[in-house]
């Protein structure tokens, strides 16, 4: 459920197709349990094909826009609880102060989160969970996990999930077993209904499908760590004769015109 989280998913899917040319990768030391992984995925592509991909698409077409905008919120509220909690774990109190109210306001006046009305009142949507917090305490990634029907995880993020799942997501806490599975059901179809445009770019894509997601799980992740301003990879390199000469040509030139 609150493991398909890759809003950004589409944009940084793109990204990575732009800085894919192979369709063959070398080993990826982030990934040491490639094989089973690869396995894992391959069952969830067979199911999402069979089953969870025409689930989504008949949830898509039947469904106006609004009413799926309206689950979509609704689910993002429920969520809402999640990130509050994690906001403090990671001592952003100003932040959980915001998503607090955010939570109080899409409740109340949202209609239990049907209508972002939050939005509207400059209190943004933010995105923490567990596996964050585990990295702002320091915690590294751990090998790449792929999960039954869950899809791109790491162990950090794996354990994350079951602590958000299982303790914090209100839906957990519903004790009528057909709700709570009905619920759950209702989510994923609404989350693949969201991600029905970055399947079709994958399949467009031409590079390997295993390799392409992961590395996007990777860069989402880093992502929503970081808050949006990953540090840079880029090496400083120390700039030549001829980049120095090169930057006065230029700025000789700027100031002639």
């Amino acid at each position: 459920m609150i493991t398909f989280k890759y809003f950004k998913l589409i944009a940084i899917l793109l990204s990575v197709l732009t800085s894919s040319c192979a369709t063959v990768s070398a080993p990826d030391e982030r990934d040491p349990w490639e094989s089973f992984n690869r396995s894992i995925y391959s069952f969830n592509d067979g199911f999402d094909r069979a089953i969870g991909r025409p689930v989504a698409e008949a949830y898509q077409f039947i469904l106006p826009d609004p009413v799926e905008t309206g689950v979509s919120n609704f689910f993002s509220n429920l969520n809402d609880v999640v990130v509050v909690v994690n906001d403090l774990l990671q001592f952003k109190f100003l932040q959980a102060a915001s998503d607090f109210s955010r939570l109080i306001v899409n409740t109340t006046f949202g209609l239990l989160g049907i209508f972002d009305v939050a939005s509207h009142m400059e209190l943004p949507k933010h995105d923490e969970d567990f596996g964050q917090t585990l990295a702002h305490w320091g915690v590294g990634d751990g090998a790449y996990l792929v999960l039954p029907f869950l899809g791109s995880s790491s162990v950090r993020d794996a354990t994350g999930l079951l602590f958000d799942a299982y303790l914090l997501f209100p839906i957990a806490y519903v004790k009528d077993d057909e709700a709570r599975w009905g619920l759950i059901a209702l989510a994923a179809i609404d989350k693949r209904a969201s991600l029905l445009e970055a399947s079709r770019i994958l399949e467009k894509s031409g590079v390997d499908p295993y390799v392409f997601v992961r590395d996007a799980y990777f860069q989402v992740r880093e992502n929503q760590i970081y808050d949006g301003n990953p540090p840079s990879t880029r090496i400083y390199k120390e700039p030549t004769e001829e980049d120095l000469l090169l930057e006065e040509e230029l700025e000789k030139e700027l100031l002639l015109q």
